[in-house]
């Protein structure tokens, strides 16, 4: 349609390069520079129809000590460590630390069963990007 801007999975993933280093820049305090390209994450996308889907992209920051309730979201996540390091139990994977520069992936409708700071005295952060069908809430309790 004339005039109509749509935005494909893969234009929305081809833009997950800028926004981490965007992110990771103003987190620091300073502009963000493209110089070098080094891969951090590969992992396969669920196979489904992107119409009708938004992107939210978070920061969500972990006090030190934080241990997260269960829960879930109803599309796919990618989450990217700013700082510090967490730790991740997601139903069907194994119980993992992710430091600062790690990734990782959430399937639609898994169970975030562990959320936590690694640390009792420092802060983690993360950049969250959840990919959800319009109309639904970011997050339910599981």
């Amino acid at each position: 349609m004339e005039g109509e801007f749509v935005i494909t999975r893969r234009h929305a993933l081809a833009s997950v390069p800028f926004l981490l280093d965007w992110a990771t820049a103003a987190s620091a305090g300073q502009p963000p520079t493209q110089s070098t390209l080094t891969e951090i994450f590969t992992h396969d996308l669920p196979n489904l129809t992107m119409n009708g889907w938004e992107v939210h992209v978070n920061w969500v920051d972990y006090p030190p000590g934080r241990v997260g309730a269960r829960h879930k979201h109803p599309g796919f996540t990618l989450a990217y460590v700013l700082e510090g390091a967490v730790v991740t139990k997601i139903t069907g994977q194994a119980e993992q630390t992710y430091k600062a520069g790690q990734m990782f992936y959430e399937p639609p409708g898994a169970i975030h069963e562990v959320s936590t700071n690694a640390s009792k005295t420092d802060r983690a952060r993360l950049l969250a990007m959840n990919f959800i069908p319009k109309g639904q809430p970011l997050t339910s309790p599981a």
